[in-house]
């Protein structure tokens, strides 16, 4: 794969979210908490159909990593069978639900696991310590990815990488972009609080890192709400 410098995905804000009232995000943040388990369920039985839509991404995106890697939301360990036999894997996961799922993944693949149950707003690292760190499919669900990145660019090494594969906005003014707008809500309800048009290359770009090279490339056909995706390397 080669990546490539990409210009903007708009000149929206990063967010493109409207604001919600304290009662608002909590309810929203209730609901998405009851449909966590579905969530996870659901992560876990599409596994052979993430392989075939990402797979080939993965095993060049990831050829290179090191020994030791920190996965974000690593879910049920859909990554995991890209990494190599022996790899040390860090996985930062708050969801209890794919705690067990993601042991026995670790056993199979014979990756090491070391779980990490927080969330990636606190990353329990020290600061310069690693040399990888891995998001797939992640940053849309975080309540703020600029703090997520923050801690990222934290724990990484200088000259350490951030290797990510994320879903992002359709175009502006595009009927994609109109789609997204339209499912937003009950999307993020329904999905353990997916932003489905959330600017994330933006987000990343802007995120302080040295270096982000990215491409981007479009899953299941242009009408799929989350088609558009990035994929790329930032360097702190």
């Amino acid at each position: 794969m080669t990546l490539s410098w990409s210009d903007p995905e708009s000149s929206e804000s990063p967010w493109d979210s409207p604001e919600e009232g304290d009662a608002a995000a909590g309810s929203r943040r209730a609901v998405e908490t009851s449909m966590g388990f579905l969530h996870a369920w659901g992560l876990g039985v599409t596994v052979g159909w993430m392989d075939r839509i990402y797979g080939f991404r993965k095993r060049e995106l990831f050829a290179s990593l090191p020994d030791t890697v920190v996965e974000i939301g690593p879910g049920p360990g859909t990554n995991l069978r890209y990494y190599r036999p022996g790899t040390r894997l860090i996985a930062v996961e708050p969801a209890a639900a794919v705690h067990g799922r993601l042991r026995r993944e670790a056993k199979r693949c014979s990756v090491e696991l070391e779980l990490h149950p927080a969330g990636a707003e606190r990353i329990e690292l020290e600061e310069g310590s690693v040399d990888a760190v891995v998001s797939t499919l992640v940053l849309c669900s975080v309540d703020d990815p600029r703090e997520v990145l923050s801690e990222v660019r934290r724990v990484l090494r200088p000259g350490g990488r951030f290797l990510f594969i994320e879903h992002v906005a359709a175009d502006p003014g595009s009927r994609l972009h109109r789609v997204q707008g339209w499912l937003r809500r009950p999307w993020a309800w329904a999905l353990d609080g997916c932003e489905i048009r959330r600017n994330t290359g933006a987000i990343i770009r802007a995120a302080g890192f040295s270096e982000v090279q990215e491409d981007r490339f479009s899953v299941s056909g242009s009408w799929m709400p989350v088609s558009p995706h990035v994929i790329g390397v930032a360097r702190r």
